[in-house]
């Protein structure tokens, strides 16, 4: 991966997002595709549109949604620990013992993640599920008058540590669902803009996904694209045990897939697998017979319907502090995104 776009996924990942607060990371976005995109603009949701050939044909939408699952502060004790709120879907069990950082409106403040000690439970407690009423944050600050001075209730909380790079080619973060679709949907258009597309692509940084497909929704309509094409991570089953027969034997490395079903234009996906292989890149098939639960779910049903694909980059862990995935996968989604682009042109025919 080239230094440049090495440093943007880095800088994205670092940025906070939990859906609703997605301003840090999105100024990231604003800031590295003003050097290639005709127009970069926010629209009143928070999305980043940044626009080549807008007054090509045909209009291509390309979606990956910035924001990332978090906490939420929702009271003070007199103690001074905090109770939280999940934003987004959260295995509670995989939030015990983490750092988090609480952003406040003077800077980020540090935290932990506490519970009543594993030695103090009783028998019934130990055998129950652990609920978000169970845990709270500790700033290691004495007294709810100290904290309140720094904290107020509706403050995002991020968990874990930001952008790691592991084994070779390897990287984990608290946040590739999906600052890993957004960094690709950002970095095909810089590689379509080294070229001359006939199309018009508007490349989408979508806010609050997982709260609802809420940005993609509000987005599409305004693109009104003929095109869309929803990037967003999916299970590898490479490390997550028998689980091959439901999610088709995904593994970190072998390309992005390119997903089949009722919630994907067929010729959409026909010209993705043409174009992969023709320009010989990796890529796995990935089946989904009914919705996605991505933002290519909304997308498809927009106005009077848009022909939809939706392209996945495996990733271990999803919904906890660690994601972990591979870079080549994400560069080689980008580039078969940007190849796909550059075939169509204003009689490419979408109808089934």
């Amino acid at each position: 991966m080239r230094a440049e776009s090495l440093e943007f996924l880095r800088s994205l990942q670092e940025a906070p997002s939990p859906s609703g607060y997605e301003q840090p990371a999105q100024a990231v976005v604003r800031e590295y595709a003003a050097g290639f995109a005709d127009d970069v603009r926010t629209d009143v949701m928070g999305n980043v549109v940044a626009t080549r050939n807008e007054a090509g044909r045909p209009r291509v939408m390309l979606a990956g949604h910035v924001d990332e699952i978090g906490l939420m502060a929702t009271y003070i004790d007199d103690e001074g620990f905090i109770s939280v709120r999940g934003i987004g879907g959260w295995d509670t069990t995989v939030l015990i013992g983490q750092y988090v950082t609480v952003h406040t409106s003077s800077g980020p403040v540090p935290g932990v993640v506490g519970r009543k000690p594993v030695h103090l439970l009783s028998p019934d407690e130990r055998g129950k599920g652990m609920q978000m009423d169970d845990l709270f944050v500790d700033l290691g600050i004495a007294g709810k008058e100290a904290v309140s001075k720094l904290v107020r209730v509706g403050d995002p909380i991020t968990v874990g540590r930001p952008f790691q790079e592991l084994g070779p080619g390897m990287a984990a973060a608290r946040c590739f669902d999906d600052k890993a679709g957004t960094w690709v949907v950002i970095e095909a258009l810089r590689l379509v803009s080294r070229r001359r597309p006939a199309a018009a692509v508007f490349a989408v940084s979508t806010t609050q996904e997982e709260i609802g497909l809420r940005g993609a929704i509000t987005s599409t309509y305004g693109i009104d694209p003929d095109v869309g094409i929803a990037v967003d991570v999916t299970f590898a089953d490479d490390a997550a045990g028998d689980t091959k027969r439901k999610n088709s034997d995904i593994a970190l490395g072998k390309g992005p897939t390119v997903c089949r079903g009722a919630n994907i234009n067929p010729r959409v996906y026909d010209l993705l697998v043409e174009t992969a292989q023709a320009k010989k890149i990796p890529f796995q098939l990935e089946a989904a017979p009914g919705s996605t639960g991505t933002d290519a779910g909304v997308m498809q049903v927009a106005r009077a319907g848009v022909a939809t694909g939706l392209i996945g980059v495996p990733l271990r862990y999803m919904h906890t502090p660690v994601e972990l995935l591979a870079l080549a996968d994400l560069e080689n989604a980008a580039k078969l995104i940007a190849e796909f682009i550059v075939r169509l042109d204003k009689k490419t025919s979408f109808i089934p």
